[in-house]
């Protein structure tokens, strides 16, 4: 059994977060729907796992990217934090 490549390609690696998700639903569809051959699914089933990956890489860096604005006691802004995700 081989691994899928670890380089995303270049094609994949151009599409944005929403042209990638897209296009991850359209090779979910058509998974589901059985219309395609044994090696057609193997082929977008791979497709599938670089958009995935992709996807992931693109959420992790805007995660990384969110700030949260910190206030001072008078509600006035004192700069930035990274944000943690937890409300509080």
């Amino acid at each position: 059994m081989t691994k899928v490549d670890q380089k995303i390609p270049d094609g994949i690696r151009k599409l944005t977060f929403e042209e990638a998700l897209k296009a991850l639903e359209e090779i979910v569809s058509k998974l589901e729907s059985g219309d395609a051959s044994l090696e057609e699914s193997i082929e977008v089933y791979t497709r599938g796992t670089w958009l995935k990956r992709h996807c992931e890489d693109k959420l992790k860096n805007a995660q990384a990217r969110i700030e949260k604005i910190t206030l001072d006691e008078d509600g006035k802004p004192t700069g930035t934090e990274p944000f943690d995700g937890e409300q509080g």
